[in-house]
C-alpha cells in the first residue's frame, strides 16, 4: 500500500443478521443466527425441513419479530424501521402469491398500483416480455402451468426494482425443466445487481446458484462459505477402483452391434420380428 493512502472501505452487507433468536412457546426455532449477505450476491440458506429457514425469512421481511438479536436489510433495521425494509425487499414465498381470478397482466398491474408506481400497465407489459409471458398475459392465472406461475410470481416480486429479493424454496414442486428456468432467472437477477437470498433444501440448487452457502442446522448457522471453502472442510477424496459387472444391455450391444435388423424389418427367413 502506498504511503498516505488507505484501503477502500468494505461495503456494508445488503443483509446483516446478528444473534437472532425466535421461539414458539417451548420450541426454540432460531438459537442465535449470524449471517451477512453481500450486495449483488446470491447466498443460499441451506437446511432441512424444520431448520428455521422460513422463520428467518419472515423476520427479515418484517412478517415476524425476533425475540432477541438484530437484523438489517439494505441498511434498515427490521425492528425499528420496518416500512423502510418493506420498500427495499421483495419476498417470493414457497407457494405462488398469484391471484387465479386475475389475468397475468392484471396481477402485475395490481402489485404496481399497490406500490404506488406510475404507469402500472407499462411496467406489467415490460415484465411480461422479460419473463416470456406476453402471449399468456391476457389469460387468467388459473390456466397457467406451474412453471408459468412461478415466473409470474417472481416477476411480481420485482416490481419497483427492489435491491434485495428473498426467494423461499424457489423450485419446490417444479419439474426439471422448470427448475432450470427459475435458476436462470435468479442468475439474471444477480447479474443486474440485485441481492438474492434463497432458501433451499436441495443441495444441487445451492451448488449451482450460490456465491456463498450458509448451512442452518438446529437454529444456528453451523458453516458459511463458498462451495470450495465448504469442500475444504472434508479430507481429500480417496480414489477407489470398483469392478463393474456388464449389464445385459452391454452384452447385447457388444454381440449385436449395428448389424442386427431393427424391429419390424424382415429377417433372413422372410418373417418379421413381430411375426416370429
Amino acid at each position: 500500500m502506498t504511503a498516505g493512502t488507505s484501503a477502500a472501505p468494505t461495503p456494508a452487507p445488503a443483509i446483516s443478521v446478528r444473534g437472532v433468536t425466535r421461539s414458539f412457546k417451548a420450541v426454540h426455532v432460531l438459537r442465535g443466527v449470524d449471517l451477512d449477505v453481500a450486495a449483488g450476491s446470491i447466498v443460499a440458506l441451506l437446511g432441512s425441513n424444520g431448520a428455521g429457514k422460513t422463520t428467518l425469512v419472515r423476520i427479515l421481511s418484517t412478517l415476524l419479530k425476533a425475540d432477541t438479536g438484530t437484523a438489517t436489510v439494505h441498511g434498515h433495521d427490521v425492528a425499528t424501521h420496518p416500512e423502510k425494509v418493506r420498500e427495499s425487499i421483495s419476498l417470493t414465498g414457497q407457494f405462488a402469491a398469484v391471484d387465479d381470478v386475475l389475468t397475468g397482466r392484471e396481477n402485475l398491474v395490481l402489485v404496481a398500483r399497490l406500490r404506488h408506481l406510475d404507469a402500472p400497465g407499462v411496467i406489467a407489459d415490460r415484465l411480461l416480455e422479460r419473463f416470456s409471458l406476453t402471449e399468456a398475459g391476457d389469460r387468467k392465472a388459473a390456466t397457467f402451468s406451474g412453471r408459468m406461475r412461478r415466473r409470474l410470481d417472481i416477476a411480481m416480486s420485482l416490481i419497483g426494482d427492489p435491491p434485495v429479493v428473498v426467494i423461499d424454496e424457489p423450485t419446490t414442486g417444479l419439474d426439471p425443466q422448470a427448475r432450470l428456468e427459475v435458476w436462470q432467472t435468479i442468475r439474471d437477477l444477480a447479474g443486474r445487481g440485485t441481492t438474492v437470498l434463497l432458501t433451499t433444501q436441495y443441495l444441487d440448487e445451492a451448488e449451482q446458484l450460490a456465491d456463498r452457502i450458509a448451512i442452518l442446522h438446529q437454529g444456528t448457522i453451523i458453516q458459511d462459505g463458498t462451495l470450495d471453502e465448504l469442500r475444504a472442510l472434508l479430507p481429500p477424496a480417496e480414489i477407489e477402483y470398483v469392478e463393474k459387472k456388464p449389464s445385459l444391455e452391454d452384452v447385447f450391444l457388444a454381440l449385436v452391434g449395428d448389424d442386427g435388423p431393427p424391429a419390424g424389418d424382415p429377417d433372413r427367413d422372410g418373417t418379421t420380428r413381430e411375426d416370429s
